[in-house]
């Protein structure tokens, strides 16, 4: 164990005013913070009359040497720092050695402790900071602090106190960010002779967060691990349906230490952006861990805030971070297990239908799985004609295709011995009388060829039937009904293909798909909004357009695939828009914006006539991708209802 020693003048006056001791959450802080540096394993805090009256933690950690016992109620003595240097690489929770030598001063203080090496402890007795007396003990290995009598000699902070009641809580909320930053250690707090809080010290997060907020609020969140630039990001946030009304659940942790971070904040919720509705918050627990020497936490009384030398790596770290787990997000089946139809947890593992109406030309309905790019002489792109509906155009190109990884979750599809007929696709006949089943065309997956022995062929699978989307009809022109086995489900339209073109948009740019068009199109800006789009004209060929200017006028030559029928002068004008609003660099978040305002101008609009063929298409489209659940604006796709949630209503059931 490092040796306790006061301060030299010179590192002492580099530390920032230590915390003045104002409430019994203030010594729990300290005093909690000094035994898990302690390496403590198991922490005990009890609490009578909030606090003010009676604390006592209790660790089993390394302990103090008696003869630094004295010393370290002194003020700026601690083991933890020696020179100026350690004070840009603090690993520690407590440097400043001041909590003890504060704590003493305002109240009565009690410390009995003992460490491995020694066959008897230490019990040091201090009142008002003056006169403390040391002598033996028996007692096992730790610390033991006892403080009694809070501000019994400064009434006049004892009358700022609160009522013993929300004192306690503000113990608990302290001891709560502890348990939650340090897993490893088994918390247990006992207010009032009742144990309120008690961790089993597993290292499992979800399980202290379980022990902490309830199951509630366990069971409804996405698991976080992400790095970025060299700064790691684990932890939990919480599903978009479990959205909060503030941020008072919003916790963060630098290298296992509670902070309040703006950045972090802004990240967290840009993040979410366009998954939850305005005036909804996240909640979360995300642990960040960064280089000691690129964090100060030697700026806040009570290291609560922090400076980061760089706040924009640290901001996209949680971004990409918040992003990723979003996305493996699937409100279809995040339904309690008692009320989600069993058939969703097979549905999503097996590949999407295709299904072609006659007259029209195809389009496939893709699950999630990889997506195909194709090798190409630079330039060489053939493109097939697109149909007249906005959410069909899709990309042909004969020759030989090779994996795309877009680092998202794939679904496997198995490879059967032998080619199996594509599973039926149900419709509705009774909705849509004029739709006819023999009128729809059937189209058979390509399965990868398998050699089979001669000797002995497989049998065939017997064939397996897709779940049953059976379309109902569409409501003020704006919401799609179908229902599935044991699930009713109502689009919004607008919405859905908002998103839907939105992810389209994502992929054709990862692939650079793009387009010449047939004549120029011009679009009627201001000179400030076309300066603004040439200014960025490299941003915008990586969204897939190229732009010229010609005759003071603004024109668009070449455009994503997806958009090509779409009203580019509209869309040129958004960007532009987009552009202006943002005073910094175009950031990757700037980038979605325009991508989403893109999908928004183009999307299919609340009240706009649709025939039957495009509500099936999109309501199936929706369906079988689970990243289509909200629209870049945040609001939800769709809402659902069970078939027992339905009778409970109608009194089916009590």
């Amino acid at each position: 164990m490092a040796k306790i020693q006061v301060l030299d003048k010179s590192v002492s006056e580099l530390i920032a005013a230590g915390e003045v001791i104002e409430r019994p959450a203030s010594i729990v802080k300290e005093l909690l913070e000094n035994a898990i540096d302690a390496k403590a394993s198991a922490v005990t805090v009890e609490i009578k009359q909030g606090g003010i009256g009676f604390i006592r933690i209790t660790d089993n950690g390394i302990g103090i040497a008696r003869e630094d016992v004295p010393t370290a109620f002194l003020r700026h003595a601690t083991s933890k720092v020696r020179t100026e240097d350690d004070l840009t690489n603090i690993a520690t929770l407590g440097f400043r050695g001041e909590a003890l030598a504060s704590v003493c001063a305002v109240a009565k203080v009690e410390l009995i402790t003992k460490t491995a090496g020694q066959e008897l402890g230490s019990r040091y007795l201090i009142q008002g900071g003056e006169n403390g007396t040391l002598e033996e003990a028996g007692c096992p290995n730790g610390t033991t602090i006892i403080v009694r009598d809070l501000f019994y000699n400064v009434p006049a902070r004892l009358k700022f106190l609160k009522k013993d009641f929300s004192e306690g809580n503000a113990v608990q909320g302290i001891v709560e960010k502890i348990a939650l930053s340090h897993p490893e250690v088994s918390v247990k707090l006992i207010k009032e002779n009742k144990t309120v809080l008690h961790t089993s010290g597993n290292r499992d997060l979800r399980s202290a967060i379980y022990s902490v907020f309830g199951k509630d609020f366990a069971t409804g969140l996405l698991p976080v691990n992400y790095q970025h630039n060299g700064i790691r990001v684990s932890g939990f946030i919480t599903k978009p349906a479990c959205s909060r009304t503030n941020r008072s659940m919003q916790h963060f942790f630098v290298n296992d230490r509670y902070v309040k971070t703006r950045t972090g904040m802004a990240a967290l919720e840009e993040g979410y952006k366009h998954s939850l509705m305005v005036g909804k918050f996240p909640a979360c627990v995300l642990k960040l861990g960064i280089d000691y020497s690129l964090v100060d936490v030697n700026v806040h009384p009570a290291k609560i805030e922090i400076r980061f030398v760089q706040e924009r790596p640290v901001f996209e770290a949680i971004y990409f971070a918040v992003k990723s787990a979003l996305e493996q997000e699937d409100i279809l089946k995040s339904q309690p297990k008692s009320q989600r139809p069993e058939l969703l947890s097979t549905f999503y593992q097996k590949p999407a239908r295709q299904t072609q109406f006659p007259g029209s030309p195809s389009v496939p309905l893709k699950s999630a799985d990889p997506v195909k790019e194709t090798s190409l002489p630079p330039g060489k792109l053939k493109v097939r004609e697109y149909p007249a509906t906005p959410a069909a155009p899709q990309m042909t190109v004969q020759e030989p295709v090779q994996e795309y990884d877009f680092q998202a979750p794939k679904r496997s599809v198995p490879v059967s011995p032998a080619p199996q007929p594509a599973p039926k696709q149900v419709f509705d006949e009774a909705a849509f009388s004029f739709l006819k089943r023999e009128n729809f065309q059937k189209q058979e997956r390509q399965e990868p060829e398998t050699i089979i022995p001669e000797v002995a062929p497989p049998q065939p699978e017997p064939e397996q039937e897709m779940p049953v989307i059976r379309m109902i009809g569409e409501v003020f022109k704006t919401y799609i009904l179908f229902e599935t086995e044991d699930l009713f489900i109502m689009l919004d339209k607008h919405a859905a293909h908002e998103r839907i073109l939105y992810e389209k948009l994502k992929k054709q740019i990862h692939l650079k798909q793009s387009q010449l068009l047939l004549a120029p199109v011009s679009a009627a800006l201001s000179t400030e909004e076309t300066d603004a789009l040439l200014s960025h004209r490299d941003l915008l060929r990586q969204m897939g357009f190229d732009i010229s200017q010609r005759d003071g006028k603004l024109q668009v030559t070449e455009a994503p695939v997806v958009l090509s029928w779409y009203p580019l002068g509209e869309i040129m004008e958004d960007l532009a828009k987009n552009i202006l609003l943002c005073k910094i660099d175009v950031t990757p978040q700037v980038f979605d914006d325009l991508l989403h305002s893109m999908a928004c101008r183009a999307a299919i609009k609340a009240n706009e006539d649709n025939t039957p063929e495009e509500l099936q298409e999109l309501a199936q489209q929706v369906y079988f991708d689970h990243k289509i659940r909200h629209c870049p604006h945040g609001r939800p796709v769709g809402i659902t209802m069970t078939k027992y949630e339905i009778e409970k209503k109608f009194g089916r059931h009590n």
